[in-house]
């Protein structure tokens, strides 16, 4: 529907429930979210990256005018030799699991993640997450000039949820085959 940019919607103005709802959305997923981050073995994250920070669980209200939820694991954001987790909800959109890796890493299992159905980002900066999903800036075939030219080396997924009784298993399900895939190669 395209908007009259000078009429004002004054029915969705005085609409009481509309800002409620969606503030009890979030936090029923900050609360999803926060036992995920809860759940993850921090002492196993370590062991996949000695110089892990731990979990982070963080929220924005604008991104591209949709509210976001940020779950980091590890949070070396060092596009040479850090490695991250990241899981990003978000609000109309979806759910998506990314790992970054630094593009010198000596063990970034990249041919482990082409195999298992990972997207790999040929974005010009990991977090420019409307150019990844919205305008499919990534590829799972990627080429090895992709790879060499790029200053990083991030991968996605997204976690397809069917409904809300599955969020909570599904993210978790995906979050360990990726710990796993990740400690057979870097731990």
């Amino acid at each position: 529907m395209v908007e009259n940019p000078n009429e004002i919607d004054l029915q969705l103005w005085l609409d009481q429930e509309v800002i409620p709802r969606q503030n009890r959305l979030k936090a029923k997923f900050w609360k999803i979210l926060s036992d995920i981050g809860n759940a993850i073995d921090s002492e196993g994250l370590v062991k996949i990256h000695s110089r892990s920070r731990g979990v982070k669980l963080s929220k924005g209200n604008n991104l591209l005018g949709f509210p976001y939820h940020v779950l980091d694991l590890i949070r070396d954001f060092d596009q040479e030799n850090g490695l991250n987790i990241r899981l990003l909800n978000w609000f109309g959109h979806g759910i998506f699991l990314f790992v970054l890796i630094g593009n010198k890493h000596p063990k970034a299992p990249l041919n482990q993640l082409k195999s298992e159905n990972w997207l790999f980002d040929l974005s010009e900066t990991p977090w420019d997450y409307p150019e990844i999903l919205l305008n499919f800036a990534a590829t799972n075939t990627p080429k090895e000039n992709e790879i060499a030219n790029s200053s990083f080396y991030q991968w996605h997924k997204p976690i397809p949820i069917k409904s809300a009784s599955e969020i909570k298993t599904r993210i978790l399900d995906e979050l360990k085959n990726l710990n796993y895939l990740l400690s057979e190669k870097m731990g």
